[in-house]
Protein backbone atom coordinates (compact mmCIF):
# COMPACT_ATOMS: atom_id res chain seq x y z
CA UNK A 1 0.00 0.00 0.00
CA UNK A 2 1.48 3.04 -1.23
CA UNK A 3 1.44 5.86 1.52
CA UNK A 4 0.34 9.33 1.10
CA UNK A 5 2.21 12.26 1.67
CA UNK A 6 0.52 15.08 3.76
CA UNK A 7 0.60 17.98 5.87
CA UNK A 8 -1.12 18.10 9.24
CA UNK A 9 -3.46 20.83 7.94
CA UNK A 10 -4.29 18.57 4.66
CA UNK A 11 -4.81 15.57 7.23
CA UNK A 12 -6.87 17.90 9.66
CA UNK A 13 -8.80 18.92 6.39
CA UNK A 14 -9.57 15.08 5.37
CA UNK A 15 -11.24 14.63 8.99
CA UNK A 16 -13.31 17.66 8.65
CA UNK A 17 -14.40 17.02 5.09
CA UNK A 18 -15.73 13.28 6.44
CA UNK A 19 -17.27 14.49 9.44
CA UNK A 20 -18.98 16.80 7.06
CA UNK A 21 -20.38 14.44 5.02
CA UNK A 22 -21.42 11.97 7.17
CA UNK A 23 -23.14 13.62 9.95
CA UNK A 24 -24.75 16.47 7.61
CA UNK A 25 -24.80 15.20 3.88
CA UNK A 26 -25.62 11.74 4.63
CA UNK A 27 -28.66 12.58 6.52
CA UNK A 28 -29.85 15.68 3.89
CA UNK A 29 -29.87 12.54 1.54
CA UNK A 30 -31.55 9.96 3.41
CA UNK A 31 -34.08 12.75 4.11
CA UNK A 32 -34.47 13.86 0.08
CA UNK A 33 -34.48 10.05 -0.86
CA UNK A 34 -37.39 9.39 1.97
CA UNK A 35 -39.34 12.58 0.57
CA UNK A 36 -39.00 11.43 -2.55
CA UNK A 37 -39.96 7.90 -2.24
CA UNK A 38 -43.17 9.40 -1.10
CA UNK A 39 -44.16 11.01 -3.83
CA UNK A 40 -44.41 7.75 -5.47
CA UNK A 41 -43.75 5.66 -8.28
CA UNK A 42 -40.47 5.01 -8.14
CA UNK A 43 -39.66 3.97 -12.03
CA UNK A 44 -40.29 7.54 -13.14
CA UNK A 45 -39.36 9.64 -9.75
CA UNK A 46 -36.21 12.05 -10.70
CA UNK A 47 -35.90 13.54 -7.59
CA UNK A 48 -35.53 10.12 -6.27
CA UNK A 49 -33.20 8.88 -8.60
CA UNK A 50 -31.39 11.93 -8.54
CA UNK A 51 -31.18 11.83 -4.58
CA UNK A 52 -29.70 8.27 -4.92
CA UNK A 53 -27.11 9.19 -7.17
CA UNK A 54 -26.24 12.03 -4.86
CA UNK A 55 -26.00 9.48 -2.08
CA UNK A 56 -23.95 7.03 -4.28
CA UNK A 57 -21.98 10.01 -4.96
CA UNK A 58 -21.21 11.01 -1.43
CA UNK A 59 -20.23 7.97 -0.16
CA UNK A 60 -17.89 7.31 -2.67
CA UNK A 61 -16.07 10.31 -1.77
CA UNK A 62 -16.12 9.24 2.10
CA UNK A 63 -14.65 5.68 1.20
CA UNK A 64 -12.22 7.52 -0.91
CA UNK A 65 -11.37 9.77 1.48
CA UNK A 66 -10.92 7.53 4.38
CA UNK A 67 -9.00 5.52 2.44
CA UNK A 68 -6.49 8.43 1.86
CA UNK A 69 -6.85 8.78 5.39
CA UNK A 70 -5.66 5.01 6.04
CA UNK A 71 -2.70 5.51 3.70
CA UNK A 72 -1.43 9.13 5.26
CA UNK A 73 2.05 9.70 6.19
CA UNK A 74 1.56 12.80 7.90
CA UNK A 75 4.91 14.97 8.09
CA UNK A 76 5.04 18.08 10.35
CA UNK A 77 6.73 20.93 8.10
CA UNK A 78 8.22 23.09 11.23
CA UNK A 79 9.95 19.81 12.83
CA UNK A 80 12.03 19.67 9.08
CA UNK A 81 15.23 21.63 8.30
CA UNK A 82 17.69 21.72 5.81
CA UNK A 83 19.87 23.33 2.41
CA UNK A 84 17.74 21.09 -0.15
CA UNK A 85 14.83 20.85 -1.40
CA UNK A 86 11.80 17.94 -0.11
CA UNK A 87 8.65 17.28 0.65
CA UNK A 88 7.45 20.52 2.82
CA UNK A 89 9.81 23.12 1.54
CA UNK A 90 8.79 26.40 0.68
CA UNK A 91 11.00 27.29 -1.78
CA UNK A 92 11.49 30.96 -3.67
CA UNK A 93 12.59 30.49 -7.62
CA UNK A 94 13.13 32.86 -10.23
CA UNK A 95 12.77 32.16 -13.67
CA UNK A 96 15.80 32.51 -15.87
CA UNK A 97 14.41 33.72 -18.63
CA UNK A 98 12.10 36.62 -17.28
CA UNK A 99 13.52 37.43 -14.00
CA UNK A 100 9.73 36.61 -12.38
CA UNK A 101 9.92 35.28 -8.85
CA UNK A 102 7.57 32.41 -7.87
CA UNK A 103 7.52 31.10 -3.93
CA UNK A 104 6.18 27.23 -4.40
CA UNK A 105 5.34 25.11 -1.27
CA UNK A 106 5.46 21.46 -2.00
CA UNK A 107 2.71 19.52 -0.90
CA UNK A 108 0.73 16.40 -1.09
CA UNK A 109 -1.76 16.10 -4.08
CA UNK A 110 -4.86 16.01 -2.09
CA UNK A 111 -3.62 20.17 -0.95
CA UNK A 112 -1.78 21.70 -3.74
CA UNK A 113 -3.13 24.41 -4.90
CA UNK A 114 -1.22 26.56 -7.86
CA UNK A 115 -3.00 29.87 -7.25
CA UNK A 116 -2.02 29.39 -3.29
CA UNK A 117 1.50 28.61 -4.18
CA UNK A 118 0.85 25.04 -3.17
CA UNK A 119 2.04 22.41 -5.96
CA UNK A 120 1.86 18.41 -5.65
CA UNK A 121 5.01 16.81 -4.95
CA UNK A 122 4.29 14.88 -8.26
CA UNK A 123 4.00 17.74 -9.93
CA UNK A 124 7.36 18.57 -12.85
CA UNK A 125 8.32 21.43 -11.14
CA UNK A 126 8.58 19.46 -7.52
CA UNK A 127 9.83 16.57 -9.25
CA UNK A 128 12.64 18.74 -10.36
CA UNK A 129 13.02 20.90 -7.47
CA UNK A 130 13.88 17.72 -5.04
CA UNK A 131 17.26 17.52 -3.68
CA UNK A 132 18.58 20.66 -5.06
CA UNK A 133 19.95 23.61 -3.03
CA UNK A 134 20.30 27.43 -3.20
CA UNK A 135 21.56 28.52 -5.99
CA UNK A 136 21.28 25.70 -8.68
CA UNK A 137 19.59 25.79 -11.36
CA UNK A 138 16.44 23.34 -12.90
CA UNK A 139 15.50 22.40 -15.82
CA UNK A 140 11.28 22.15 -15.98
CA UNK A 141 9.97 20.57 -18.95
CA UNK A 142 6.01 22.10 -18.97
CA UNK A 143 3.55 21.80 -21.71
CA UNK A 144 4.60 25.28 -22.94
CA UNK A 145 7.86 24.22 -23.47
CA UNK A 146 10.89 23.75 -21.30
CA UNK A 147 11.70 26.76 -18.04
CA UNK A 148 14.81 27.03 -16.36
CA UNK A 149 14.64 28.37 -12.52
CA UNK A 150 17.25 29.37 -9.90
CA UNK A 151 16.62 28.30 -6.53
CA UNK A 152 16.80 31.39 -4.44
CA UNK A 153 15.93 30.19 -1.23
CA UNK A 154 14.57 27.37 0.57
CA UNK A 155 12.76 27.18 3.99
CA UNK A 156 10.35 25.31 6.00
CA UNK A 157 7.55 26.99 7.37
Amino acid sequence: MEKVPMTEAAHAAIIDEIKFMKSVERPRIVKAIAEARAHGDLSENAEYHAAKEQQGLNEARVADLEDTLSRADVIDVSKLSGDTVKFGATVDLVDEDTDKEFTYQIVGEFEADVKQGKISISSPIARALIGKAVGDSVEVNTPGGGKSYEILKVQFI
